[in-house]
């Protein structure tokens, strides 16, 4: 299903493993491209070079000039499309795409696409599992997995089930997804968006541009699209079922109340069957179960999907139980709104004379942390805080001791010397994991290794 080629010229710009993978394409296709890259020596340079020895590539400050002659300029996420250069190309008429335009231009399949400032590779991965269990041939990528170019190189699925991220969606147009879904908007990536929340709200809700069918959280009104009359809107809350909505219901199992999952106020699910600990991971089946029930997924096989998931590494991850103490690893928690949820959903599982010991800080990207103030009062115990932004972290919250460590060994040790038989020491950074760790992924091996060890 690929356009036409033509002698129009695209630019790729950046020779990061995205850009890679759209040259490779664009090559496929037998298109009129060349490749930049501000970096002198960009990590895939050789590699490119040796592959596409006819492909033109221009290393250094970007040209205007240059960019405004091409009829799309094919942006990677990690580049900012408010540089000057790209935003004189755009005036002059150029189209500004990524990959994942690329990759809707290619195939056929419905998309199921989610995106949301929190629990999206939890809701994505868990969403996939679901399409296996109803016997789906399914592609899981995007801003996870498997890039998304790099399907292409495969069978076409029956369905791709995609994560997309601010930066992603930036230079999508034309997604007509099946489902689209914003699951949740707390401020993040300020850095990226100037300090204004305007404009990575307007982000996120790229998404739903020519979408068939909507998903939104009804606990939540930044999810809420405007979209055309004949779009159908499904939705989900922690809050009673309805028609169209998943919920909850309390159902009398053996003389005892037990809460349920639920649709249209029928029970579906004992919410004790989800392996994953805290009210945020209730949300996210309730999530989950509106996305598969709006893609036309079998119910049998996605209660099956909600039973058997595991989790994700990094994500709320229990990793140890040392002296009666429970670890749990959430490296991911990259911004406020993730820690608050890792709090309030952890928190809730622990009886009322019992605490947190949180382990926090890092690089907070430009953004506040006043939002931690209320969970961080209602069930944390001590902070123990590490990173750039440890101070402005402490300066925000109340109600806690405050302790500073200056990398995870002190930090863990630290917290187990401070919490007690039957808590929790969890590590949610509220913040990126560049100014200590290669990534949050590293982050969170770290802290696990110690938990481990201790």
């Amino acid at each position: 299903m690929s356009l036409i080629a033509t002698d129009q010229l695209k630019i790729v710009i950046g020779l990061g493993v995205t850009g890679v993978s759209c040259a490779r394409l664009l090559a496929k296709n037998a298109e009129n491209f060349i490749v930049v890259d501000t970096r002198e020596k960009p990590p895939k340079l050789e590699q490119f070079r040796r592959e596409y020895p006819n492909v033109k590539v221009i290393l250094g400050p970007l040209d205007a000039q240059l960019l405004a002659t091409a009829s799309e300029l094919i942006l990677s996420p990690g580049i900012a499309k408010n540089d000057p250069a790209i935003a004189y190309a755009v005036d002059s008429g150029a189209l500004l795409v990524g990959d994942i335009d690329l990759f809707c231009r290619e195939v056929s399949a419905p998309i199921i696409a989610i995106t949301g400032s929190n629990a999206k590779s939890t809701v994505t991965t868990l969403v996939g599992e679901m399409a296996k269990c109803c016997h789906l041939a399914v592609g899981v990528g995007g801003n996870i997995g498997t890039p998304v170019l790099d399907f292409l190189e495969q069978p076409e699925k029956d369905i791709y089930v995609l994560e997309l991220s601010s930066f992603q969606l930036e230079t999508t147009n034309d997604l007509r997804a099946n489902v689209a879904t914003v699951l949740n908007i707390t401020p993040d990536h300020l850095d990226r968006y100037n300090n204004n929340f305007q404009k990575y709200y307007q982000a996120k809700h790229r998404i739903f541009k020519g979408c068939k069918n909507v998903v939104e959280n009804l606990d939540d009104a930044l999810t809420h699209p405007l979209v055309a009359k004949n779009v159908q809107i499904y939705g989900y809350r922690l809050a009673a079922s309805d028609f169209h909505i998943f919920g909850l219901l309390d159902v009398e199992v053996e003389g005892v109340m037990q809460e349920h999952l639920a649709l249209a106020k029928q029970p579906l699910l004992e919410i004790s069957k989800i392996k994953l600990p805290g009210r945020h991971n209730v949300i996210n089946a309730l999530a989950a179960l509106s996305i598969g029930h709006a893609a036309g997924f079998a119910m049998q096989g996605m209660l099956k999907a909600i039973e058997d998931f595991q989790g994700l590494e990094h994500r709320c991850q229990w990793v140890a139980n040392k002296q009666e103490v429970d670890y749990f690893n959430d490296s991911k928690g990259t911004n406020v709104g993730a820690t608050v949820a890792a709090l309030q959903g952890l928190g809730a599982t622990l009886s009322e004379d019992k605490k947190i010991v949180l382990i926090a800080g890092g690089d907070g990207k430009g953004a506040d942390f006043d939002d931690l103030a209320e969970p961080v009062a209602g069930f944390v115990k001590a902070l123990v805080l590490i990173g750039t932004d440890a101070k402005k972290i402490a300066a925000s919250v109340t109600g806690a001791q405050v302790h500073y460590a200056t990398d995870m060994q002190a930090a863990i040790l630290k917290a187990a010397a401070l919490a007690s038989a039957g808590e929790i020491v969890l590590l949610s950074p509220a913040c990126a994991s560049f100014d200590m760790f290669d990534n949050y992924e590293q982050r969170g091996q770290v802290f696990t290794a110690l938990a481990r060890d201790l």
